[in-house]
């Protein structure tokens, strides 16, 4: 993946300063920009491989920014990173088209480890088949209520809510919700959000 040109889009500059670095040091290409305006008023520079962009931006979001990637037909992955983490944020960004989500503070592994996975994909229906299988795989040992709390977090419910509405407590929500973890090998919820939407639920 050496040479691949990333860009990011941050409007904290320590954070723009590192991300880049961090890249430049692994072989990549890298472009800066603060906004995701300004960017969008630069897309003719040349060629993209890959976008990292927080999602808390002033201005045009990290969800509007994708949104507008997928508008435009730009075949171009997006990263999309935040301080303030939540399932539902992370679903809204799945569903928008981003390839991953990434929460404050991350291991570095873990950002290019998301950067290289998007840049190995490939758009063609036979990948996504195989990805969608591998999804569903994955999923195929959950037992039926932990597949009720599963829908329940995509639809971006609460704890609390998905408790009522399943007519346990709250505390249950929470076993079933580790359980889904340890059962599909995930170490994040937006990890388990991606493999639940690449699967169709």
């Amino acid at each position: 993946m050496i040479g691949r040109r990333i860009l990011v889009i941050d409007d904290d500059a320590a954070m723009r300063d590192s991300l880049a670095f961090l890249l430049d040091v692994n072989g990549f290409y890298v472009a800066t920009y603060e906004t995701a305006t300004a960017f969008l008023n630069d897309v003719a520079s040349g060629p993209v491989d890959c976008i990292v962009s927080d999602i808390r931006m002033p201005g045009m979001s990290g969800l509007e920014l994708v949104g507008k990637v997928k508008a435009n037909r730009v075949n171009c992955p997006v990263v999309l990173i935040t301080g303030h983490s939540d399932v539902s944020l992370a679903v809204e960004a799945m569903k928008a088209g981003a390839v991953d989500f990434l929460e404050k503070p991350f291991v570095e592994e873990v950002l290019l480890r998301a950067i290289n996975s998007a840049l190995e994909a490939r758009p063609t229906k036979p990948a996504d088949d195989a990805a969608k299988l591998q999804a569903e795989a994955r999923l195929a040992g959950l037992s039926s209520r932990e597949r009720d709390v599963l829908q329940g977090l995509l639809a971006g419910k609460i704890n609390k809510v998905i408790a009522h509405d399943l007519g346990i407590s709250p505390r249950t929500v929470e076993v079933y919700r580790a359980n889904l973890m340890a059962k599909t090998s995930v170490r994040s919820m937006s990890e388990l959000m991606r493999i639940a939407i690449t699967a169709g639920l």
